[in-house]
């Protein structure tokens, strides 16, 4: 059995983002990861949390997930304060990781080399208002050729400095202008189950968790 942490970083605002499609997408990932028999625990950021548990849940999981709607091309600022302080009290208690990898006797040492956290795994799934047509086009305006994951080089790296693996991320895109609920959770399944690599433990499906309304599809 392999643990999975899953982290909702949804923040609520009133008539834009109310959650439901964040909701769903967290439902799925656990529905997904206990029929292959994973150990599943949540933390959803807005209902609060225990920063010293939060570092025993890291150090616990073996993947850890992160929901999240994008708010102006990042997280929810609750998610950088969640980060900030478990991270930190993380280092402080040297479970994540033992400086940043540099040391004087060794100068060939690099940055970014003294994570704990090694064989570990760490997965980004998005809600965006963004086209995916805005990614991995080097004549679109914003991104310029850029994919998901190189835009989100910020999120991962925290991750990847605790030595973690980072995997491929998953995304719901033009959740505002044309969403697709039903053809995000299958394809999110389908993500799911390739990097996993594992059957089904029971070969069924249960069924679909129920869908947001498309006034909530946003976050």
């Amino acid at each position: 059995m392999k643990n999975v942490l899953l982290i909702n970083t949804h923040q609520f605002y009133e008539g834009f983002s109310t959650g439901g499609l964040n909701k769903t997408m967290a439902g799925v990932i656990q529905e997904e990861m206990e029929k292959r028999g994973f150990a599943c625990q949540q933390t959803y950021i807005e209902k609060g949390y225990a920063i010293d548990a939060e570092v025993q849940k890291h150090l616990w999981a073996d993947l850890i997930i992160l929901q999240s709607p994008v708010y102006w091309f990042g997280m929810p600022w609750i998610y950088k304060k969640y980060v900030d302080e478990v991270f930190t009290a993380g280092m402080m208690q040297g479970g994540f990781l033992t400086g940043d990898g540099r040391t004087r006797e060794d100068p060939t040492r690099q940055y970014g080399t003294g994570g704990l956290l090694q064989g570990k795994q760490y997965m980004l799934s998005l809600t965006w208002n963004a086209p995916r047509e805005a990614f991995n086009d080097p004549h679109q305006t914003l991104f310029e050729g850029k994919s998901v994951d190189d835009v989100f080089a910020f999120n991962t790296a925290n991750y990847k400095f605790c030595g973690m693996d980072i995997l491929p991320s998953f995304s719901c895109h033009d959740v505002v202008k044309a969403p697709d609920v039903p053809g995000d959770i299958e394809r999110l399944r389908q993500h799911l189950a390739s990097l996993l690599g594992q059957p089904l433990i029971d070969g069924a499906r249960s069924s679909q968790p129920s869908q947001p309304s498309r006034q909530s599809q946003y976050a």
